[in-house]
Formats: C-alpha cells, sequence, structure tokens
C-alpha cells in the first residue's frame, strides 16, 4: 500500500499583516494525482513555494519524502521537480541547450545525460526541434519544455503550477494527456489550476483553496457529495443584457440555494432543475432580460466551490 509522500501541517505565509495563507494542512499518496483547485490569488503559488524550499514558511512544517523542508531542504529539492507558471528558460538556447543547463544543475552530465534529453523531448513530444531555438517556439510548446525541465532528473514528487495558462486548447490538451501518462509511470504529482474541468480530469484527490484555507478536501465523489443531489443552472445572456438586478431576484426564487455570476452568466445552485427553472424564466421576462441558453449540469466541482463559498470558481 502506497505511503504519502507528502505530508503539509498548518502551513502558514504572512507579508506583514497580508495573510497568503492561513494553516494549510493535507497529504499527499505517492503515485496519485493532487490538485489544488482555486481562483487566482487563492494561495495556490505561494503553498508550491513553501513546499519547493523557495519560501520559508511563516508557520508550520511539511515533509517531503520524509524530509523536512525546513531542515533538509536539500535533501527535498532531490526529490522534487518543479514546473512553475512563469517559464525558467533560456529563449536565445536551443530546446537541448536549455535541458543540457538544467540537467547540470541537477548534478547530471555524461551520457547519461544526453541520454535522458532524448528521452524528456520524446516525452514532451518535442525530439524533432531539439536543436532549434526557444524563442521560435509557440507558447505552447514552451510549456511543454518547461516540463521536461522538471522532469530531467526523474523526481519522487513533480510540482506543476497552473501549466496549461495562457495557451491554445490543441496545447492544452497534449499537456492533460502527459501528465496522464506521467500517472501511468507511477510519477506523483501536485497540480495546480483554477480551471475547474483540469481538476475533475485529472485528480485522483482535490484540495479546494480560497483566500489562503483549505476549504474542502476529498476525492470528487466526496466533494460532490457536499453539495448532495443538488444541480447547477447555468443561464447565458448577451452582452448587452444587464443582469445586475437578476441576481438578487434568483436568489429569492424557491429551491434557489446558492447564486453568482461570472462572465455574461448567471450560476445558480438548486435543488431540482425543473422546477426552479419556470420561475427563473419568469423573472428574468419580468425584468426584461432575455436568457439566451440554458445548461443543467450535475453536481461538479464548480458547484461544490459555489456553494462552499457563495461566487462561481471564476470570479
Amino acid at each position: 500500500m502506497a505511503g504519502n509522500i507528502l505530508i503539509a501541517k498548518d502551513l502558514k505565509k504572512s507579508y506583514g499583516d497580508l495573510e497568503a495563507v492561513k494553516g494549510v494542512s493535507f497529504s499527499i499518496l505517492e503515485g496519485e494525482i493532487f490538485s489544488l483547485l482555486g481562483p487566482n490569488g487563492a494561495g495556490k503559488t505561494t503553498t508550491i513555494s513553501m513546499l519547493c524550499c523557495l519560501l520559508e514558511p511563516t508557520a508550520g512544517e511539511a515533509e517531503i519524502g520524509g524530509h523536512s523542508i525546513a531542515k533538509e531542504p536539500m535533501d527535498v529539492k532531490r526529490l522534487i521537480g518543479v514546473v512553475p507558471q512563469d517559464l525558467a528558460l533560456y529563449e536565445a538556447l536551443t530546446a537541448s541547450q536549455n535541458l543540457v543547463f538544467w540537467g547540470q544543475m541537477y548534478g547530471m552530465g555524461g551520457q547519461a545525460l544526453k541520454n535522458r534529453i532524448v528521452e524528456v523531448l520524446e516525452q514532451v513530444g518535442l525530439s524533432d526541434r531539439a536543436n532549434s531555438r526557444v524563442d521560435t517556439f509557440s507558447g505552447g510548446m514552451k510549456r511543454r519544455l518547461n516540463i521536461a525541465v522538471g522532469l530531467m532528473h526523474k523526481p519522487s514528487l513533480l510540482f506543476m503550477d497552473e501549466p496549461t495558462v495562457g495557451i491554445d486548447p490543441q496545447s492544452r490538451r497534449n499537456i492533460l494527456d502527459m501528465v496522464k501518462d506521467l500517472r501511468s509511470q507511477g510519477m506523483t504529482v501536485l497540480y495546480t489550476t483554477h480551471y475547474m474541468e483540469e481538476a475533475e480530469e485529472l485528480a485522483d484527490r482535490v484540495g479546494i483553496i480560497d483566500h489562503g484555507q483549505l476549504i474542502a478536501l476529498g476525492t470528487q465523489k466526496e466533494l460532490t457529495h457536499l453539495v448532495g443531489e443538488m444541480e447547477t443552472l447555468r443561464l447565458h445572456f448577451n452582452e448587452d443584457e444587464s443582469t445586475a438586478d437578476l441576481l438578487s431576484k434568483f436568489e429569492k426564487v424557491p429551491g434557489v440555494k446558492a447564486a453568482s455570476a461570472t462572465d455574461h452568466q448567471i450560476i445558480l445552485t438548486v435543488a431540482d432543475a425543473s422546477d426552479v427553472l419556470p420561475e427563473v424564466m419568469n423573472a428574468s421576462a419580468a425584468a426584461g432580460v432575455r436568457i439566451r441558453s440554458i445548461d443543467i449540469q450535475e453536481p461538479n466541482l464548480e458547484s461544490v466551490f459555489l456553494h462552499l463559498t457563495g461566487r462561481a470558481l471564476r470570479n
């Protein structure tokens, strides 16, 4: 039976009066993908930075592979790979030259380094661009090379911080498939994202983080049980429609448990969509606002976030 490769206990990070992380505790099993899911500014990157020994916690402790991040940082760094949100690449160098540099930083050399460069470039689908300068790469290719850097020394635990931000859908698909391949090879991954669908697709367990606090943790099934049998109504409006007054009206409709607005949408968590929908349509018509389309969804991680925080994940 797999044991915990990471244990974090009451991690805190403050900058003066600002509490960026407020006592986060969780563990990660060997071989699992664990996702920290939360909006921008929730504390995901700060948490990872402490676990990677880049930031000193204000309080709390964590162990990776049995080594303390505070007392044994070099032992921790030998076990982890890091794929930061900001690209850690030298654009004037080729893909191979970047990997030589980072491999040597990990203490690799000789034929072993050359062999590993071939392996990771194949793994991330960049073998044919090994000798191309990075400044000729697309955003998605740079992201994949960034992942290759983190994999160079075959880490026991890979940290991936928002690895699909700012890339096209095809590149995003490639990266998600790559993460699933890593799991099939036995890699342990801590994956942060603000995209609910990424966490749903990839993660064995999810920690939902908001305002520096871990507000829920478990498998997707365990988390969706928090909202019971409730459904989500996603109402889409035209950009020129004003929905400012609708939200308060919808909140008063019997059966609506939570409501939030984002990106010309209103998202409602409801007990029974078939009961609530006529009242929602009537309220919209009375306000003179036309609903363009309606999606009805079974409970998902976004409905959990809305239920716990009272707002949509992307607010």
